[in-house]
């Protein structure tokens, strides 16, 4: 907004310029009147009045009303049994630049800086389990056990440094884009990280204690290990 200010009180400078020179000459001429000089002048200063005025009233006006509505609809609900062990924090330097050829030969740049704040919650679903009861022996024989799986991830993001040109703007799906992409590389660095070991070093040690709180054992608690962290 404030470039088309800037390029919107240039053209009126420029008119009123222009008018002035046209004036200037028609007063220098022979066979022109000062009537028409007289004219001109006051053609550029009604011009350039006019424009001053929009520019005013366009960016001195005053605060907007917002109005909002919002409509909630719940598409479906089922039972789950998903278990948390593992919550990791991580800032992200997401680093964006694009740029474009104008005409195929003027390079217009646009960049960012975007600093991604997330907060990832590992765990288990339990519905994926695999397993043998035997009451008389009171034991639990481990099947199958999955991998740990991101549960939740919540982001917030800090853009900084935004550097553009008039002609190469960040439009919403660019900054959609950078936002999506960003909390990719966050997915990609909790993967790579020791998150996926505690969540399962966690679900080992509450299974254990909690069947052995009711006098149980558990079979193949090695099953219970370090996997490729899931991505639902």
């Amino acid at each position: 907004m404030k470039k088309f200010k800037i390029i919107l009180w240039s053209i009126g400078g420029f008119l009123i310029l222009i008018l002035a020179l046209v004036a200037f000459n028609a007063a220098n001429s022979k066979g022109n009147s000062a009537l028409i000089t007289v004219i001109m002048l006051l053609i550029g200063l009604v011009l350039g009045g006019i424009i001053a005025f929009l520019a005013s009233k366009k960016f001195g006006s005053s605060a907007p009303v917002i109005s909002e509505s919002s409509h909630t609809i719940a598409e479906s609900m089922r039972k789950v049994f998903k278990v948390v062990t593992a919550e990791g924090h991580f800032n992200e330097i997401y680093n964006y630049e694009e740029t474009t050829k104008l005409f195929n030969f003027i390079p217009s740049k646009k960049k960012a800086l975007v600093i991604v704040q997330a907060k990832i919650l590992v765990g288990y679903d339990f519905d994926k389990f695999k397993w043998e009861i035997n009451d008389e022996l009171k034991t639990v024989k481990l099947l199958y056990f999955p991998e740990p799986e991101i549960l939740s991830t919540e982001t917030d993001y800090k853009y900084y440094n935004i550097e553009e040109q008039f002609f190469n703007l960040f439009s919403k799906d660019d900054l959609a884009n950078i936002q999506q992409n960003g909390k990719k590389q966050v997915i990609e660095a909790a993967k790579k990280s020791h998150l996926p070991q505690v969540a399962a070093d966690q679900m080992k040690m509450l299974l254990i204690e909690l069947l052995q709180g009711k006098n149980w054992q558990i079979e193949n608690p090695s099953l219970i290990s370090q996997k490729e962290l899931m991505v639902k």
